[in-house]
C-alpha cells in the first residue's frame, strides 16, 4: 500500500493537483515531498512493478492510468485517442456533428421563444437567470443541497448526516467543486469569478454534492477499500465519478421536477418569472456538447489552427468568441488532455448503469470500473 500511495504523491509532485483525495498516513506524503525530484521513467517501473503483484481490479486500474501518465512524462507520446484510453480505461474516439445537431434541435424545443441565433438565445437566458446578489449564493447552496440530500438518501441511503457549507472563493479554475472534508463536514466552493446561473442551481449541487462527489466521498470513507484512500484524478474512477456528477441531478430531479422545485422555492423570491424552460433538456444539451470539447482536443492533436479550433467550439458548443478563446488552453494537446474525455465519455457510460438503486450505490461505491 505504502509504494503505491507514494507513486501517486510523486506523481503529483510533477503534475501538482493529480491527487483527489489522500487519506492516508501523513508521514508518506511528507517522505515523498522530502525525496529528490522525481524520474517519470522510474515511476513508470514503479508501476509496472505493483501491477505485477496482482493488485484488486480498482488498483490495477489506478496503476495503468498512473503508469500511462508516467510514461507520457517520460517521452512517449501515443496517439491522444489511445493515451486517453490507457488513462481512463475507455478508448475516445470522434463524436459526429449529427449528436450535436440533435442536441441543438433539443435545446431549440427546451429554451423560451425569443429573436436571434440559438447562442443569443441561450446567452439571453442564462442572463435572465443570473444570480445579481452574490451575496445570497451559501444560503441558496444550502437548501439546495438539503433537498438532494434528502432525496438521495430516500432514494439509496447515505452513510451518516453530514454538515454541509458553501463557499464563494475567487481565482480558482473551476466553476464550482465539492469536497468531503473527512469526519462529518462536507464544502461546496463555487467560483465567485464567474456568472451563476440559478437555473443551474440544482444541476450543481447535485453534481457537487448528493448524488454526485461528495455522496460518493461519504460512501467510500465508510465502506471503501484501503486503496481508496489514495485517489489519482486521471484515472478510470474520476471518469466515472464525472459521469456520475453529470447524471446527479437527472437521478435524484427526474422528468421535469429540478423546474418545479426552482420555480417554487427559489425563483420567486429571487424576483425571476418562471419562464417554462425545459431545464432537464437543456441540461442534457450541456452534457452532450462535452463531446464537441473532446472533438476539438481531436482537432488540436491534429495541429489545426486556433482559428479553426475556436471556431468549432463556437459552432457547436455554442460558445461566444471571448469563451471559445479561453477554452483553447484546454483543450491544447497536453498530459491533462484525458480530463477533457473523463466528462464526455463518462457521461455516457454512466446514463446507461443509473435504473436501479442497486446500480446508483455501486456507482458510489467508487469501484465501478468503464
Amino acid at each position: 500500500m505504502k509504494d503505491y500511495a507514494m507513486l501517486a504523491l510523486l506523481l503529483d509532485r510533477l503534475i501538482h493537483g493529480t491527487v483527489l483525495i489522500y487519506r492516508g498516513p501523513e508521514e508518506w506524503r511528507r517522505e515523498a515531498g522530502a525525496r529528490p525530484a522525481p524520474d517519470p521513467g522510474e515511476l513508470a517501473g514503479l508501476a509496472d512493478r505493483l501491477l505485477d503483484g496482482e493488485p484488486s481490479p480498482y488498483m490495477a486500474a489506478q496503476l495503468r492510468a498512473m503508469r500511462a501518465v508516467a510514461r507520457h512524462l517520460a517521452g512517449e507520446r501515443l496517439p491522444l485517442a489511445g493515451f486517453a484510453g490507457e488513462v481512463l480505461g475507455v478508448r475516445p474516439g470522434w463524436r459526429p456533428e449529427e449528436e450535436f445537431a440533435r442536441a441543438h434541435d433539443l435545446l431549440d424545443r427546451a429554451l423560451p421563444k425569443g429573436p436571434g441565433t440559438l447562442a443569443v438565445r441561450l446567452a439571453a437566458w442564462q442572463d435572465v437567470h443570473r444570480l445579481t446578489r452574490m451575496e445570497l449564493l451559501p444560503e441558496l447552496v444550502a437548501e439546495a443541497a438539503a433537498e438532494c440530500r434528502a432525496r438521495t438518501e430516500a432514494l439509496v441511503g447515505l452513510p451518516d448526516s453530514d454538515r454541509l457549507d458553501c463557499r464563494v472563493v475567487g481565482g480558482v479554475p473551476y466553476h464550482a467543486a465539492g469536497h468531503h472534508d473527512g469526519g462529518s463536514r462536507s464544502t461546496i466552493y463555487v467560483n465567485g469569478d464567474l456568472p451563476f446561473n440559478v437555473a443551474d442551481l440544482l444541476y450543481v449541487v447535485a453534481h457537487e454534492g448528493y448524488p454526485g462527489h461528495i455522496a460518493e466521498s461519504l460512501v467510500i470513507s465508510r465502506t471503501g477499500l484501503p486503496e481508496q484512500r489514495v485517489r489519482f484524478m486521471l484515472s478510470p474512477s474520476f471518469l466515472v465519478s464525472e459521469g456520475l456528477g453529470l447524471c446527479a441531478q437527472e437521478i435524484v430531479f427526474p422528468g421535469g421536477q429540478a423546474r418545479e422545485w426552482l420555480d417554487s422555492a427559489v425563483l420567486p423570491r429571487l424576483g425571476i418569472r418562471p419562464d417554462g424552460a425545459d431545464l432537464a433538456a437543456i441540461h442534457t444539451f450541456r452534457n452532450v456538447v462535452w463531446g464537441v470539447w473532446a472533438n476539438a482536443a481531436f482537432l488540436a492533436a491534429e495541429g489545426r489552427p486556433d482559428g479553426e479550433v475556436a471556431a468549432y467550439l463556437s459552432r457547436w458548443a455554442l460558445l461566444s468568441e471571448e469563451e471559445a478563446g479561453l477554452a483553447l488552453a484546454h483543450v491544447r494537446p497536453s498530459v491533462l488532455t484525458p480530463y477533457l474525455f473523463g466528462y464526455s465519455e463518462g457521461w455516457r457510460v454512466v446514463k446507461e448503469r443509473i435504473g436501479t438503486p442497486d446500480q446508483i450505490r455501486h456507482l458510489l461505491s467508487g469501484r465501478a470500473l468503464p
